[in-house]
């Protein structure tokens, strides 16, 4: 198995999560890393034994032994870095989202087209149990035609730093570009186009809250600007709609889980339930769906390949299997939040070429 060696740019609390992540990833080899602060890079280099350390990205991407590089910095930061890396001769794993703006994300996935390079966006949803069985019912035809489906999100009160937890970089425009729907709304509607098989998006009509009260010297100190609630409705080719809601907060219980409505049958992916009707009965189902995935661990080794999105990128660099379409399922995930952000500021319906045109890049160059 060949080894594939890794340059990471940030050592931040998500970098931290790949960094474990890897470590139970055959083949898998960090071997450098840079960030701005010299004292947290020294302390994750010692325990992640890692070799080389930089304070500048750019004299990293000099190296000619790497063959990937893994990119977890905030938002706005995303698409100057992965370019960079991609035009180096890097292939790129980056954080989601893809970027902070729309039009900054279509530069990532052309430079990666054009450097022939590949681009891996962490949607670590796709990888869930849920997610690849509900992908094998939807392919096998046992939903029929899938027609519409639901994407949603849920906290009570889990908006960073100003309910109590991160920092306000997250819930900063000038750094995140987003709020909930940047931060927890790109696993689910990604989720969701994947199911559906990836659609053309072509039409979206949203809108945008920040309505619930907080701490107000936390909201002050943390510049918070960025929504707490987001909605929307989207139509895509074919007749196929979405709707959605994600929530940092709001004061309600709980909603229900995403879900996918056939012409045969319908599955809510959290918790796990099919719906039909046999024998013109109405019928709700479940799963066992640890026990499906362990047997088919035992009898195909190629379900390693798609444990997690970091199990992933590394099959697909060694060669085992084709890269799942991560950057378009991405890319189509940053034009419906920003579909919604427009629509909410024109106050209309949207269409996918006007969320090109007036997208205005939010790409902060270190």
């Amino acid at each position: 198995m060949s080894e594939i060696r890794i340059g990471f740019v940030g050592v931040g609390q998500i970098a931290k999560s790949h960094l474990k992540q890897y470590q139970g990833v055959p083949g898998a080899k960090v071997v450098a890393a840079t960030d701005i602060n010299p004292d947290e890079l020294a302390r994750v280099a010692a325990e992640y034994g890692i070799e080389h350390t930089y304070s500048d990205f750019r004299e990293m991407l000099q190296r000619d032994d790497l063959d990937a590089v893994d990119v977890c910095l905030h938002n706005n930061f995303h698409a100057p870095v992965t370019i960079a890396a991609l035009q180096a001769g890097k292939h790129v794993y980056c954080e989601k989202p893809m970027a902070g703006a729309y039009v900054d994300a279509v530069a990532m996935q052309q430079t990666a087209a054009e450097t022939g390079r590949k681009l891996h966006i962490q949607l670590s949803t796709l990888y869930s149990k849920e997610a690849k069985i509900a992908k094998k019912l939807i392919d096998e035809g046992h939903l029929g035609t899938v027609y519409h489906a639901r994407s949603t999100g849920f906290r009570r009160r889990g908006r960073p730093f100003v309910d109590g937890y991160g920092t306000p970089s997250f819930v900063k425009k000038e750094v995140a570009a987003g709020g909930a729907l940047y931060d927890m709304g790109v696993y689910h509607i990604s989720q969701i186009l994947w199911l559906l098989g990836l659609p053309e998006v072509q039409r979206i009509s949203g809108k945008v809250y920040q309505e619930t009260e907080m701490d107000p010297g936390r909201q002050a100190s943390s510049g918070y600007n960025v929504e707490e609630l987001g909605l929307g409705f989207v139509k895509c080719a074919g007749g196929v709609t979405i709707d959605l809601i994600e929530a940092w907060a709001m004061h309600l219980g709980g909603l229900e889980g995403s879900c996918l409505l056939g012409s045969r049958g319908g599955l809510r992916i959290e918790p796990f339930s099919y719906f039909n009707n046999t024998a013109d009965v109405p019928m709700n189902a479940t799963f066992d769906i640890s026990g499906a995935d362990w047997r088919w661990h035992q009898l195909d080794p190629t379900q390693a390949w798609y444990d997690s999105s970091q199990h992933h990128w590394i099959a697909a660099l060694q060669g085992h299997c084709d890269l799942l379409p991560t950057a378009a399922t991405a890319l189509a995930t940053m034009l419906i939040s920003e579909g919604i952000y427009l629509s909410d500021r024109l106050g209309r319906e949207v269409t996918r070429d006007e969320v090109l045109e007036m997208s205005v890049s939010t790409a902060i160059k270190l």
